[in-house]
């Protein structure tokens, strides 16, 4: 299990019974969580002070139901990067704070390449791994589907005192993107894959994580430049093993990658580990 490092403005306070209770900056919310199958130690809404909780509906999604005024959108940090959140419609915040293990990673390795590092971030979300490696000096493509989570890449990018030089933020298709790239000879020294379980192409194509990453993996190999630095895949998919990833990567990708996949959590305030996904990481030979 890999730990998120150096969160100061985020908490997980205690967990149980299908929920988890944070601390967002000044702001508390109650969360579904399907990982948290056990009791908790006292129930989750005795506590006091919780701003907004996210009920589950029994025809599927859900709403916030708010006992707090809380404002619309609102920042936190994670050491001297920022990001822009809110509440949004399916339980989600903008922000997945357990993947500060890898973009702690992704900046040492970047830092440490000594030279110019082209990165390119698929199923980009938000941006948080594309601002983490920009501050660590890299060129950063962001690609994403929803113009939305794209136009907050560019926020988030801004807040964190950084500029657009080598930026480039893509609305479209990821593999259609892919493909375009190769067809164009444009190469990466570094890929962030971070795939959602499910979804829906532009015309009505259907994705499920199991069935087409290996795909993907293969796709995104044939993008990689002659010195590449690093490959990182991370799963939400509920049982999807780290070996799983590993053995993905380990087929798909060429020779000299040393491969390593583990579980990635946050460490509770009510002393337990909670966790959440995996992550399969390559990196190669200098």
């Amino acid at each position: 299990m890999r730990l998120a490092p150096d969160w100061k403005e985020f908490a997980v306070i205690a967990t149980g019974d299908g929920e988890k209770l944070e601390r967002w900056g000044n702001i508390t919310l109650l969360r579904p969580d399907p990982q948290v199958i056990w009791r908790a130690k006292k129930p989750l809404r005795s506590y006091k002070g919780i701003d907004a909780v996210y009920e589950r509906s029994s025809t599927g999604g859900g709403r916030w139901e708010y006992n707090n005024d809380i404002p619309a959108e609102f920042t936190i940090g994670w050491r001297d990067l920022r990001f822009s959140l809110k509440l949004m419609g399916f339980k989600h915040t903008g922000l997945f704070p357990e993947q500060a293990t890898n973009w702690d990673r992704m900046m040492k390795l970047i830092e440490g390449a000594g030279r110019s590092i082209n990165v390119l971030n698929l199923f980009g979300y938000t941006g948080a791994a594309s601002v983490a490696c920009k501050r660590a000096g890299a060129n950063v493509c962001h690609v994403d589907g929803a113009k939305a989570m794209v136009e907050r890449t560019g926020e988030n990018i801004k807040l964190s005192g950084l500029d657009n030089d080598g930026m480039r933020y893509i609305v479209d298709d990821c593999f259609k993107f892919c493909r375009r790239e190769l067809r164009r000879g444009n190469r990466y020294d570094a890929i962030i894959l971070d795939p959602p379980s499910f979804g829906r192409g532009p015309n009505g194509e259907k994705w499920k994580l199991e069935e087409g990453i290996s795909d993907l993996a293969e796709l995104v190999a044939g993008l990689l430049s002659d010195s590449p630095l690093f490959v990182c895949l991370n799963s939400y998919t509920t049982g999807l093993q780290p070996m799983v990833m590993s053995n993905i990567l380990s087929l798909a990708l060429p020779g000299g990658a040393k491969i390593d996949a583990d579980e990635i959590g946050l460490m509770c305030e009510d002393g337990l580990i909670l966790p959440q996904g995996c992550t399969a990481f390559a990196e190669f030979e200098k």
